[in-house]
């Protein structure tokens, strides 16, 4: 069954599972939860079944099955938010092997959302209906939020399957036309189970990853291995606060060199939980204008050598 890998979701697979059986399927749907708790994973076993119906029982479920994993499949089309870089569009994938450097997030664009209007303006070719998911959908600016408004009104022969974290990411018009199905942190055990299939048992050793992770195995895998790029001198300097001027300046210079500024936005939640959890609840304001500098494109050296001194002073 498409949906066996997800666990920790049952309302969700029951509502769309329901939808399959009861021929009861919306234009849209909206799947909102965290990053990382199965609104992917369940994206795709509802596109495996939509492809499939009114005849879920395909005789090549398998090859369909790896069609959709592989995006080869005709009637789907998967949106992912994109940089723009020499004229061309590139994911973050795309962009990390690349090797280049990010000063911004990705984006869903309105010439995305207009090859989705020329995508849906066929019929199926292979199956009764078209899919179509938009991934972090929060991420349209107006202009291609505005765009799908309109594909959203008469999406024809097709369905549209969109991500985001809540429903106050996105237009309340865009949220009125879609059906929506929530997604849930998951519990203990659930995330351990979860991990452990994956292969990250060691991560249920990390607390602090843990802890940032919130319930979202997806969420302890990218901050486990954003972890791992931080060199581990450098990690054990920034995990206390600085003793003297000299060291929170020393500090500020190795972090400004060595991160690039996405790790170093990520470094600053990481402290921000550590110190949380310690009691020094003070540190937090410092370091979230710390973030807010940094997004801003301040020189990266100073926003770190003026937030490490104030926490010296703090703690």
């Amino acid at each position: 069954m498409p949906f066996t890998s997800l666990l920790g979701q049952p309302q969700a697979i029951e509502l769309l599972t329901r939808a399959i059986n009861q021929n009861h399927i919306a234009p849209a749907y909206l799947f909102v939860g965290a990053p990382g708790v199965g609104r992917q994973l369940a994206a795709r076993g509802f596109a495996e079944l939509l492809l499939t119906s009114p005849n879920p029982v395909h005789p090549a479920k398998t090859s369909l099955r790896q069609r959709i994993q592989q995006g080869n499949h005709p009637d789907l089309l998967w949106v992912e938010p994109t940089y723009l870089h020499q004229g061309r569009r590139v994911s973050a994938a795309e962009a990390a092997e690349l090797g280049i450097k990010r000063k911004s997030s990705p984006e869903v664009r309105l010439e995305q959302i207009r090859d989705v209007g020329r995508f849906l303006s066929r019929p199926p070719l292979e199956s009764t209906r078209s899919v179509v998911i938009i991934e972090n959908a929060e991420s349209m600016a107006d202009a291609a939020a505005n765009g799908l408004l309109k594909t959203l009104e008469e999406p024809g022969r097709a369905t549209l399957i969109l991500l985001a974290p809540s429903v106050e990411s996105l237009l309340p018009t865009i949220v009125s036309r879609c059906q929506k199905i929530a997604f849930q942190r998951l519990d203990t055990p659930t995330l351990a189970q979860v991990l452990t299939q994956a292969g990250h048992g060691e991560i249920l050793r990390q607390p602090d990853v843990l802890a940032l992770a919130q319930g979202s195995p997806g969420e302890a895998i990218v901050h486990w291995q954003q972890l791992q790029t931080i060199p581990e001198e450098l990690l054990t300097a920034v995990r206390e606060p600085p003793t003297s001027l000299r060291a929170a300046l020393d500090l500020a210079r190795q972090i400004a060199q060595v991160l690039d500024s996405e790790t170093q936005i990520w470094l600053i939640d990481y402290l921000q939980n550590r110190y949380w959890h310690q009691g020094r609840s003070g540190i937090l304001q410092s370091l979230e204008e710390a973030r807010r500098y940094l997004r801003q494109y301040v020189q990266p050296r100073l926003v770190w050598e003026v937030t490490l001194a104030k926490i010296r002073d703090e703690s």
